[in-house]
């Protein structure tokens, strides 16, 4: 009896418990309630759809169809519990969900591509009130952040927007109410198949690719992971960060898409997709995915398929024809070479051996300019010789064969005091002058530029001085002829690797025969270093060359230019401001005061008083090169200024004045 009352107990039980899932079953059918749900291609599925999204009769779920500046939404009909049961009580233990969708993105260009799309849980289905292009359909232009939002979205983005500070144009990005991104990566996965490396992806490619969205309502860890359709979902997530979306998402929630089109053709598709609530995402069957629709252009007709290569073949010959008419022209007309050259042939370089020696005369190898024109450095392609090359200007009518005959000649000078010119090259309206390259520079940059080169001491200064004198001596009186340099300057002065001094830039230069003499010319060179007697005759001298050196050893000696400006707004000369030392008894007071006192004082008033000797006005009263080594080597006493030239004074000075402005006149002419 007691066996038939426990049974009977035991039946209406399990009748109350197959009564109460009854109930509940019911409940949640009548508020259309799931917690899951997958489709493998959208054919004949019901799913709310806005803006241009539709579904294509191949079963695609087509956000956008490539229409500038729309917008398309698709969400499931039905929402989804969050936070609250069925019956409405509220949910003891957080909420999970996840979706996993497979899609693709078409572009014309996938670097300059319209915007992506997004996958959205929301606390609503309507967004009407968005915008498109760079807003994705998710915000309009002022609530990007505002909480009243309530949505969860994961961004699959494919144009850069400094906005909302974008990673790139091909990028993943979790977004809560607010389209910059919590956390973005750009697209790609960790493939276990490669122990973990990191492989790109392009969204824009129009390949089909699975994304899986995780969130564990335990420990609130959102995991978004990308890969090709083929693999399986990635070990490692592409993104993951924490953030509690019970904050965000209401009791209710609707899951969906949103995508957007800018000023290029874009398409986003939806070829599958699967979400569950408090389980993983159903597996998307791969096999029973609808294909995706062939973009780009249509096929072009039989007879533009004839008529366009011929077309085409066609330009390109004319195209090729005249190129080649005008590299030959170019070629053709790239130098100027004339049958006398021919006696200077191992002189004379190619245009086109100093264009690459130079790198195309590019800024980047400009060793300086001067008055004449640039100097570069180069490098012979051949023999791999460093050269430097002056490119001046010239008149090729104004003696241009006796110019070439006199380059080449000064190309045999052989001293160890004077910059090797190797030859020469012509081309239009310009003259090329190859000489060695020396890496110290000129010496100007030691007197002037203390920022970049050191301060010379006084025995490397005086050593200097003796170079040139030696240059000149053999340039005057030592060779087979007469060599006018007619440019002695500090810029034209170069150092070798022991700081000895080179005399170079013989663009200028002049030679005759020991016995013929100078002849008339125009006058050339630069005001400050010109003899004042040019103004009158226009006849190079040795002595007016010798005039140039004094200038130049004051000019190392005092380490100040010829004519310097005055603050009354007057000039004054290098010449008469030594000389106003030399009568208040305080010569040496006008050696450079960058030397600090650390010179030689017999030596430095040697070189004043030569310099002042040498550039002299009376051009009688000047000494020749040999005499001026002779007082430098110490074979002849220092010249006497005070006894026997004292025909340097006041009046003496004014004349030369007068002369520097006949020779500025003259230089113009």
């Amino acid at each position: 009896m007691r066996s038939i009352k426990r049974l009977s107990l035991l039946q209406h039980l399990l009748f109350f418990f197959l009564f109460l899932f009854l109930i509940l079953d019911l409940s949640e059918l009548a508020t259309g309630q799931q917690d899951q749900f997958v489709y493998s291609g959208f054919a004949g599925a019901n799913l709310a759809l806005d803006g241009t999204a539709t579904i294509t009769p191949d079963g695609l779920l087509e956000l956008t169809n490539g229409t500038f500046r729309l917008r398309g939404h698709a969400f499931h009909p039905t929402p989804f519990y969050f936070s609250r049961a069925p019956n409405g009580t509220a949910v003891q233990a957080p909420q999970s969900f996840a979706v996993s969708y497979v899609f693709a993105i078409y572009c014309i260009q996938a670097q300059t591509c319209g915007h992506g799309m997004a996958s959205v849980v929301a606390a609503s289905s309507n967004f009407s009130d968005t915008m498109p292009t760079q807003y994705l359909g998710l915000i309009n232009d002022h609530n990007n952040g505002d909480p009243a939002n309530r949505f969860f979205a994961v961004e699959l983005d494919t144009n850069w927007n400094d906005e909302f500070k974008d990673i790139d144009n091909n990028h993943v990005g979790i977004d809560i109410n607010n389209l910059v991104s919590v956390k973005s990566s750009s697209a790609g996965y960790y493939d276990d198949r490669d122990e973990g490396n990191f492989q790109n992806l392009t969204l824009a490619s129009y390949k089909m690719m699975q994304v899986w969205v995780e969130y564990d309502g335990g420990r609130r860890q959102i995991s978004v992971s990308l890969a090709p359709v083929d693999m399986a979902k990635p070990t490692k997530p592409l993104l993951s960060t924490t953030y509690n979306l019970s904050t965000v998402l209401p009791d209710m929630v609707y899951v969906g898409f949103s995508a957007s089109t800018g000023s290029f053709d874009s398409r986003q598709y939806v070829l599958g997709w699967s979400f569950g609530i408090n389980r993983p995402s159903p597996a998307i069957d791969i096999t029973k995915l609808p294909k995706l629709p062939r973009q780009g252009p249509k096929p072009r007709s039989k007879v533009l398929e004839i008529v366009l290569p011929i077309v085409s073949a066609t330009f390109v010959l004319a195209v090729g024809t005249v190129v080649i008419l005008l590299v030959r022209r170019r070629l053709r007309y790239a130098e100027l070479r004339e049958d006398w050259e021919t006696e200077f042939g191992p002189h004379r370089f190619s245009y086109k051996d100093l264009f690459h020696a130079t790198k195309g005369f590019k800024n980047k190898n400009l060793l300086g300019i001067g008055g004449f024109g640039k100097v570069y450095k180069g490098v012979l392609p051949k023999s791999k010789v460093e050269i430097a090359v002056k490119r001046i200007s010239h008149d090729s009518k104004q003696g241009m064969k006796e110019f070439v005959a006199e380059v080449a000649s000064i190309g045999r000078l052989q001293h160890r005091n004077i910059v090797q010119l190797h030859g020469y090259c012509r081309r239009k309206a310009e003259l090329l002058l190859v000489y060695d390259y020396l890496s110290n520079g000129s010496l100007d940059k030691y007197l002037y530029d203390q920022e970049k080169k050191p301060t010379l001491t006084w025995a490397q200064r005086y050593k200097i001085i003796k170079d040139i004198a030696s240059a000149l001596l053999y340039l005057h009186q030592e060779w087979e002829k007469v060599v006018l340099h007619r440019d002695i300057k500090p810029s034209n002065v170069l150092l070798d690797d022991g700081l000895n001094g080179r005399l170079g830039d013989f663009g200028l230069a002049r030679l005759y025969d020991h016995e013929t003499g100078p002849q008339t010319t125009h006058v050339v060179g630069t005001i400050g270093y010109l003899a004042p007697e040019l103004a009158h005759t226009n006849k190079a001298t040795p002595l007016s060359d010798v005039f140039s050196f004094g200038m130049f050893v004051l000019e190392v000696t005092c380490g100040r230019k010829p004519i310097e400006p005055t603050s009354q707004g007057n000039q004054l000369t290098l010449v008469r401001w030594v000389i106003d030392h030399w009568h208040q008894g305080f010569l040496t007071d006008a050696v450079d005061t960058k030397l600090r006192g650390a010179y030689n004082v017999d030596e430095a008033c040697l070189a004043l008083k030569l310099g002042l000797l040498c550039s002299h006005p009376l051009i009688n009263l000047r000494p020749n090169m040999r005499q001026v080594m002779q007082y430098l080597n110490g074979d002849m006493p220092p010249p006497d200024l005070n006894l026997t030239h004292m025909s340097f004074n006041i009046p003496s000075l004014m004349q030369n004045e007068v002369s520097v402005d006949d020779l500025r006149a003259a230089l113009m002419v």
